[in-house]
């Protein structure tokens, strides 16, 4: 367990009394916070808690609408767009700042580049953003492109570029994601290091074994209203977890349903290879859940990609119930009843500026039209219908979904798959940076949606979540499928072992 901080610890940043609204919703309502030097301050709730808001006021991002935030006790207006790092408070962001075109290199000093003799020392930045890397454990290369890199990488520069800037506080939203467990092992190292030089941190977490282990206080928001702070080691997981939802979690999962041995095979692939993945072979059967496991680059999004025609393969063969599906086309899989929801809502899934409707629609627009119009009756009446189903939560039904918590994005993103009425449903990393509370929420709809028949494959990072859920699990390893689990082997440790390459068997 980390050090903790002292009751009579120095105030280095807070907020007194803090509200917020837009466009006439409020969002916060008169929260308190406080922030100690040299301290992991936790800042939980569910999605919709008004964190976001909150770390954004409390970093220049946003301005509150009433109330005052103090800096070493004095009130202050913090400058907005990034220019609080001046005064050292710096936000590793939940959506990635970086600027696509430039080196990984640049990036770590953009806007505050070296020179000598008046020329860019290149050689002395390149240097230094090696060495800030290796501190994390990271091997992305310091002149590699931003658009070249894999998501977990591009996390890794967010966080090197928050911390190469020597800031006093550092926010972190979900900085974790994307990062397995080795390089979230680093990062914790480097934080608890800075924190005991005096360095403070807010983390913005919904994984509760992170907070218990990492931070040293914890602040619960609920419903945009302050309900707890408290030295987190007198706290559990499942205390913290109920003042976020404000009930009992007693059951996470719900109870997993085994298909019948006999049940129809809807989903068939067989060899199949692409640049990455070989020889992958498998089935699904109607109202299976089928997990894929592995750890992060092991080739199950490349695997999923393929198998929904948004990657090209080499060899092998998708059959959807007995039909042959050509390669690398999306829209002959659609056909055939194959939904892919991707894990990265933020850019491949939903249309951030857009309103809710034209996302909920955009996969289904011949489903509300004719002759080339769409009905807007129509669109409003399977928003209604969505917004019930999946309990999205939104004050105002016209938000764009930028604008919208990140676990009704989720729930936006799910429905929008679900509008055009898939048999096959593949699903990546279904709770990534959402709370318990709509975790729970979306193993009961996955759930409801094999009962209903549908084949349902999940890709995870999160251990708990494919042995919670599914009824098989399917391991990977550097781009193979190396196990393949039922029963009493689906247990942490049996995924490892095939996972780290301690155990090998055919897949079935």
């Amino acid at each position: 367990m980390n050090s903790q901080v002292g009751e009579g610890g120095i105030s280095v940043l807070s907020a007194k009394r803090i509200s917020k609204s837009f466009n006439g919703v409020q969002v916060l309502f008169s929260v308190d916070f406080e922030l100690r030097a040299g301290e992991v301050h936790a800042l939980m709730g569910e999605n919709g808690a008004g964190k976001s808001t909150l770390v954004k006021i409390l970093s220049g991002f946003e301005q509150p609408t009433s109330g005052e935030i103090l800096l070493d006790g004095q009130p202050v207006k913090l400058p907005p767009n990034g220019a609080a790092e001046a005064l050292g408070i710096v936000i590793i962001h939940q959506e990635f700042n970086l600027a696509e075109h430039l080196t990984v290199t640049e990036s770590l000093f953009l806007g505050r580049e070296v020179t000598r003799y008046g020329v860019l020392d290149r050689k002395y930045m390149r240097a230094e953003t090696r060495r800030v890397l290796d501190m994390l454990g990271s091997h992305v290369d310091e002149n590699a492109v931003i658009s070249s890199l894999a998501i977990a990488d591009k996390q890794m520069v967010e966080i090197a570029k928050a911390i190469s800037r020597d800031a006093r506080i550092i926010f972190m939203d979900e900085p974790t994601a994307v990062l397995s467990r080795e390089e979230t092992n680093y990062l914790f190292k480097q934080v608890r290091k800075l924190r005991d030089n005096g360095t403070s941190f807010v983390f913005v977490s919904h994984k509760l074994d992170e907070v218990m282990e990492l931070t040293d206080r914890v602040t619960v928001l609920r419903d945009g209203q302050w309900i707890k702070t408290s030295q987190t080691a007198i706290l559990d997981g499942e205390s913290i977890a109920q003042l976020m939802v404000g009930r009992e979690l007693s059951k996470l999962f719900p109870a997993k349903r085994e298909p019948d041995v006999d049940e129809e095979v809807t989903l068939s692939v067989s060899a199949l290879t692409t640049g990455y993945v070989q020889d992958a072979s498998f089935e699904v059967r109607k109202g299976e859940i089928l997990g894929f496991s592995g750890l992060i680059g092991s080739g199950r999004t490349e695997l999923m990609e393929s198998i929904a025609g948004l990657r090209g393969r080499t060899s092998g063969d998708v059959v959807i119930r007995g039909q042959q599906i050509p390669a690398h086309d999306p829209h002959a899989a659609n056909r055939s009843g194959l939904a892919y929801m991707t894990k990265d809502r933020k850019s491949k899934g939903l249309l951030l500026n857009s309103r809710m409707t034209a996302n909920l629609t955009l996969q289904s627009l011949d489903r509300h039209g004719k002759l080339g119009y769409l009905s807007p009756a129509s669109e409003a009446a399977a928003l209604e219908k969505a917004r019930r189903r999946f309990d999205i939560r939104v004050r105002d039904g016209n938000v764009v979904a930028g604008r919208m918590s990140g676990g009704n994005q989720q729930k936006l993103l799910l429905a929008k798959v679900m509008e055009t009425e898939p048999e096959i449903i593949i699903i990546d990393e279904p709770t990534r940076g959402i709370d318990v509370g709509t975790k729970q929420q979306i193993y009961h709809f996955i759930s409801a949606l094999a009962r209903d028949g549908r084949s349902i494959i999940v890709v995870s990072s999160e251990m708990p979540e494919v042995i919670g859920l599914c009824t098989r699990v399917a391991v990977m390893r550097e781009g193979r499928i190396v196990g393949m689990l039922e029963g009493d082997e689906i247990n942490e440790q049996e995924i490892m072992r095939y996972a780290a390459g301690l155990k090998k068997k055919a897949a079935a």
